[in-house]
């Protein structure tokens, strides 16, 4: 029986995926190799380029033009400066891939000999020229994992490629697809024998486009998820496939790792008459964020990175970048972490949006576990008391925001992780976290969702920092504040404003007052 893939390229054979060749335009891709261009394809990690990659090299096999070879320069990536270890790695990939899927012997015999015959830096120009005037046909090379290489092996990589470019098709391959997270004009490559940075863009001017492969549209999701009920018989609600949309916007890894968790991971699920429905698709994903899998892990690996942290940080805290440094957020794009959308630049999807400020306040979330017990703050009537529970934090964040606060590694989005942090350990008795933030937001939206006896509690809270006056921050936060109510549907709201001046008493910091707007009863909390 297929599964839902979620480690290595997707085998049509034993994983349930869509065509890959329909995730980007082959017209396109077709009409560049016809014309001998050399191109980059790029799109984050675990998105699919891999498995489009050996798809499009057994496609133009079968069709005979061409003699197509896909292969994965990664094994290099260890050689960092060593250029000749670096190019060996290459050459040695190069070789092996030739004889298992082209039958070709050619590389494998001669890479040694010329390895050493013309030194590191002319070896893959050269091994490229004798195999392409040996070929009966032009050859198309596709490599993956470029941006994997490093320093001055990356930079003899793409300028010997640059180098063999005049000679094609005859004397070269006709085509080199360059694939990877990155497009190689944003490649800032720090050569340690030029004591200098050189651009990928310098090393490499005859790239003719960068295409991107993209992310998965809800009908995508939907026929993925639909594989498994054609051959299982187990159905996904409607509700269920609205709420892995809102939560992966299509992110490839996402989608599969959701599904797998919902239909194999949780043992009940496996009997296929039991349908998936929006309930157990939330625990599949508390599941993998709890279990912090692979992909997870690396994008937590990802937020220790300066760059990420200059736009990450006041992302979180819904401020404007300080530093005008285009490079970080592309970065952040290329590794889809952010996106573009009509409110700005956004986390990509709901699952990353939860977990950055998960991760970033895990100590401390781990450390209030024996201060504060969800059940302290629950009624007779199973209801969350939302006034109880932030005064219980006003207390704690009067007494030790300070040096709790220095524990962050964002710490100019301290007050916001703290509160969240605090939530998290009230709201895992049951409930669930929903946050929206963006950057020149000015503000984080948080709503709690608690299941009682008679239905779902949800409470709004709104987070916001003081730079103006009080007065005035109050009346944007309440309209703002009653916004997110009325879009989330909840009967309770609360605006949290954090003052962070440094020559102000708390006794002015700290107060609690009742607001009316638009007929609804809104919390405003001073901190």
């Amino acid at each position: 029986m297929r599964f839902f893939n979620t480690a290595g390229p997707s085998v049509c054979e034993r994983h349930y995926c869509l065509e890959p060749l329909e995730r980007f335009n082959l017209e396109e891709m077709l009409n560049l190799i016809d014309q001998q261009k050399y191109f980059v394809l790029h799109a984050p990690r675990q998105t699919g380029k891999t498995t489009c990659l050996l798809s499009l090299m057994d496609f133009l096999n079968k069709q005979g033009q061409y003699k197509c070879l896909y292969i994965n320069v990664e094994s290099a990536q260890g050689a960092r400066e060593d250029v000749k270890r670096g190019v060996r790695a290459i050459l040695n990939e190069l070789g092996t891939m030739a004889k298992l899927f082209l039958k070709d012997g050619f590389i494998k015999e001669n890479q040694k000999n010329i390895l050493e015959e013309s030194g590191e830096d002319a070896a893959l120009n050269e091994i490229l020229t004798l195999w392409a005037m040996e070929s009966s046909k032009p050859i198309v090379l596709l490599m993956d994992e470029i941006d994997s290489l490093t320093g001055d092996t990356l930079i003899s990589v793409l300028r010997q490629i640059r180098a063999g470019y005049p000679k094609r098709p005859a004397m070269f391959p006709q085509n080199i697809i360059m694939c990877g997270v990155r497009d190689v004009r944003d490649y800032r490559i720090h050569s340690s024998k030029d004591k200098e940075i050189i651009t990928g863009g310098s090393a490499f001017n005859i790239k003719a486009k960068s295409l991107r492969l993209g992310d998965f549209s809800k009908e995508d999701l939907a026929n993925l998820y639909e594989c498994h009920t054609k051959e299982t018989g187990q159905i996904f609600h409607d509700d269920a496939i609205d709420l892995a949309w809102t939560l992966t916007e299509g992110q490839p890894w996402l989608v599969n790792a959701l599904a797998y968790e919902a239909t194999f991971e949780i043992k009940e699920n496996r009997d296929a008459a039991i349908p998936i429905t929006a309930e157990i698709i939330a625990q599949a994903k508390e599941n993998i964020i709890r279990r912090r899998d692979t992909h997870i892990d690396q994008l937590v690996d990802k937020l220790r990175e300066k760059r990420i942290r200059r736009v990450m940080e006041p992302l979180i805290s819904g401020l404007e970048i300080k530093q005008n440094r285009p490079d970080d957020i592309q970065y952040l794009l290329d590794l889809g972490l952010l996106k573009q959308s009509d409110q700005g630049l956004v986390v990509a999807n709901g699952i990353y949006r939860e977990i950055i400020p998960r991760e970033l306040s895990y100590t401390t979330h781990e450390n209030f576990k024996p201060l504060f017990q969800p059940a302290w703050y629950v009624n007779d009537d199973g209801l969350l008391d939302m006034e109880k529970l932030l005064s219980a934090f006003q207390e704690f964040f009067r007494e030790n925001s300070e040096s709790w606060i220095q524990q962050f590694d964002y710490r100019e989005a301290g007050p916001q992780l703290l509160l969240q942090a605090f939530l998290q350990r009230i709201v895992n008795g049951g409930g669930s976290i929903h946050r929206e933030y963006g950057l020149g937001r000015m503000r984080t939206d948080i709503l709690v969702v608690w299941p009682c006896d008679t239905g779902v509690q949800k409470v709004a809270i709104e987070l916001k920092i003081l730079y103006k006056s009080l007065e005035k921050t109050i009346e944007a936060g309440l309209e703002q504040t009653w916004q997110y109510m009325d879009r989330c549907g909840a009967a309770a709201g609360h605006l949290v404003i954090f003052d962070r001046s440094e020559n102000k008493s708390w006794d002015d910091k700290i107060f609690y007052r009742k607001e009316t707007f638009k007929d609804q009863s809104i919390g405003v909390w001073g901190m």
